[in-house]
């Protein structure tokens, strides 16, 4: 009998996933949460697990849970079986065309709000079978505490430990309504938004009120003043459409009020920040069939909607580089 069939005997998987999860955490009500069960289900599951084994995998003590050498042992080994079930099963799926299961998500307010989520209701409606779950936050998820198979975020991911899709360029654009350049004055170099108001991204109490420029290989850095801030993208940019100030945002953000007069390019001559779209995946396992076509549905909507903005005039040919 080998390791794997001991891992497995007179065990539920389930089960063997409460015991992962618990594990990761170092918390059996943590876990519980993660999974949607009760703590008494979660401490069940790993009583089940343990009395198969005969043997104790965490140490309990009144603040925390530790592996215990048996612990140390199985846990690794108990992973990578679950690792090739899942593989297989995967690799199943794909070869016979099936796209099922649930899809959880992480994304930016802004681009969540107002263009991702038209696009995955269009893909939920396509495949039937998958079921959708959101979590729309600008912070950064963390994939071993949140319930995210994966996310889309603005710039590459910096954990070598993740895999990541690029999805497209994304040039940021400074922007306001003409009523309020037609009132305040239109900016023509970075030195004269120093009379104007700046609207803000806040994030952790760091608010985002130096700007950077660039033109030529020329950088321009400015501090802005301004009477608006938020830790929610998709605020600051109705305060720009409102007519409250000017608002640094990624064009992306931006397409539907360009592409509808509500808001306009100032300053286009001078780039603010450029930073790229990624689909991100804590692990290979969770690159399913259903994430490689999602991520294929993405970069062909992100293509379309650039597409649009150059037809406008909005930006230059070299952002579908």
């Amino acid at each position: 009998m080998n390791h794997y069939q001991i891992i497995f005997e007179n065990m539920l998987l389930e089960d063997l996933q409460v015991v992962l999860e618990v594990a990761k955490l170092r918390s059996i009500t943590a876990a519980a949460n993660n999974l949607d069960m009760r703590t008494a289900t979660a401490s069940a599951a790993l009583k089940r697990v343990e009395n198969a084994l005969g043997v104790e995998l965490f140490a309990r003590t009144t603040r925390q849970l530790r592996l215990t050498t048996a612990g140390e042992k199985y846990i690794p080994q108990c992973e990578q079986a679950l690792q090739m079930l899942e593989q297989a099963k995967q690799g199943l799926k794909h070869e016979l065309d099936i796209i099922d299961g649930e899809l959880r998500i992480a994304m930016p307010s802004d681009l969540g709000r107002n263009l991702l989520t038209p696009w995955l209701d269009e893909f939920i409606d396509d495949y039937p079978a998958l079921t959708l779950s959101t979590h729309v936050s600008d912070s950064n998820i963390d994939f071993y505490r949140d319930r995210i198979d994966i996310a889309l975020r603005y710039g590459s991911p910096s954990d070598a430990n993740l895999y990541g899709f690029k999805i497209c360029n994304v040039p940021g654009l400074l922007c306001a309504t003409q009523s309020y350049l037609d009132q305040y004055g239109t900016p023509e170099h970075p030195h004269d938004l120093a009379s104007h108001n700046g609207l803000f991204y806040q994030l952790h109490d760091v608010i985002h009120d130096i700007w950077t420029f660039t033109k030529e290989g020329q950088s321009y850095k400015i501090k802005m003043s301004g009477n608006r801030a938020s830790n929610d993208a998709d605020l600051v940019r109705r305060w720009a459409v409102t007519g409250k100030g000017l608002a640094v945002k990624s064009c992306l953000d931006l397409s539907d009020d360009l592409l509808n007069d509500r808001l306009v390019n100032v300053m286009p001559e001078y780039s603010p920040r450029v930073t790229e779209l990624w689909l991100i995946c804590p692990t290979r396992q969770s690159i399913t069939p259903a994430v490689r076509l999602l991520r294929d549905r993405m970069k062909e909507r992100c293509q379309e909607v650039l597409q649009k903005l150059i037809d406008k005039g909005v930006l230059d040919n070299h952002v579908l580089d």
